[in-house]
């Protein structure tokens, strides 16, 4: 299907080599529209921008780019949402630099929906990834969409966890929107294609380069009314999200963990700088003044917890990670009994083993 004028306009400037966001501001705030830019002279156009950059939008530098956008649009579940369009977030209206256009691929109703961004570790613990998960459907259920950023672990658990509420999920991406980075979350990025939103700032085709993530993060953040860090380490990249969340003047949440696990030193570190400390989704909707969701069924109680040696077991194992050896000592159980015991629970998904052998209780 031809693009119309308009947003072959947007398109032609959005993907015009070197031009970026704020060139492009700067051209619509001296010529009105899009279309009048493009129907500039090369002179006029050289007044705000250098002079290469008007030869280019002058010359057709982006047509090629321009009709592989409207090819990928012949999808009916592909969108392009402008400045101008009544789709585009008004939250990201508030930001210092909101993109010209958005790549959309999904439910454009969410972009207009209250969110909550759930960020945190790629190589997150077992209780990390349940914390997030269980957040996230229970915020999803009280009406808030779950922002996040595709990424392995913290970041996929939040997105099935808003999925399974009521609300859904959108994901941005450090990508083009056709193609689905980590290769892992393929299945998921699907998922959310069909019943949430994918999102990127991004041109088709555009790789997963490593300076497009933290541009990324500004629209996790963006997007949200506040951002929950699950799990973060001292230098995580959660952590520039959380920054950004402050700087647009978004609430900050983190979750408090072990002051023995390093995957705890991010959000410990947020907390001391005035992060609000979590430990129920019901403290943030209060915080943020939303009612709270309908309490959901309370699951089934796992048979382990009706064996007295897997209770004797778990007591023994507490809240921080330890070895076999310490919970052999602790629990006063044989080696034989304790094996046994572990590879229950595993399965029941209330215990979780670390890098190293070390284990950890899982609260569910």
């Amino acid at each position: 299907m031809p693009l119309d004028e308009e947003l072959a306009a947007w398109l032609r400037l959005s993907l015009t080599p070197g031009l970026g966001g704020e060139g492009l501001r700067r051209l619509l705030s001296a010529f009105g529209d899009p279309q009048g830019v493009v129907a500039a002279s090369r002179a006029a156009l050289a007044h705000h921008v250098p002079d290469r950059i008007a030869a280019a939008i002058r010359g057709g530098a982006a047509d090629d780019a321009v009709a592989a956008t409207g090819a990928w649009l012949d999808d009916s579940a592909n969108h392009i949402v402008t400045l101008a369009d009544a789709h585009y977030p008004q939250q990201l209206l508030q930001i210092p630099d909101p993109p010209p256009l958005l790549y959309v691929k999904g439910r454009l109703d969410l972009l207009q929906r209250p969110a909550l961004a759930i960020v945190g570790s790629r190589n997150a613990t077992a209780q990390g990834v349940v914390n997030a998960e269980a957040f996230a459907r229970t915020l999803s259920d009280a009406g808030l969409t779950i922002v996040s950023g595709l990424a392995l672990g913290i970041d996929a658990a939040a997105h099935r966890g808003g999925l399974a509420g009521a609300a859904s999920s959108v994901a941005v991406l450090g990508t083009g929107a056709d193609i689905v980075y980590p290769a892992r979350n393929r299945a998921l990025a699907h998922e959310l294609a069909a019943r949430g939103t994918l999102i990127s700032e991004f041109p088709l085709g555009t790789r997963p380069l490593a300076g497009n993530f933290p541009r990324r993060n500004r629209l996790i953040s963006g997007l949200a009314l506040g951002c929950l860090v699950v799990e973060a380490a001292a230098d995580s990249g959660s952590l520039i999200t959380a920054r950004l969340a402050a700087e647009q003047g978004r609430e900050v949440f983190a979750i408090p963990g072990s002051i023995h696990s390093p995957l705890s030193k991010g959000c410990h570190a947020l907390i001391k700088q005035g992060a609000k400390l979590v430990e129920s989704a019901h403290d943030i909707l209060e915080e943020l003044r939303l009612p709270a969701a309908q309490a959901p069924a309370a699951p089934p109680a796992a048979v382990a917890a009706a064996d007295a040696r897997a209770r004797q077991l778990l007591d023994a194992l507490g809240d921080d990670p330890c070895d076999l050896d310490t919970m052999a000592a602790r629990s006063g159980l044989t080696a034989a009994e304790i094996t046994a015991l572990l590879t229950q629970l595993e399965l029941e998904g209330l215990i979780a083993i670390l890098p190293g052998g070390l284990l950890q209780r899982v609260h569910r």
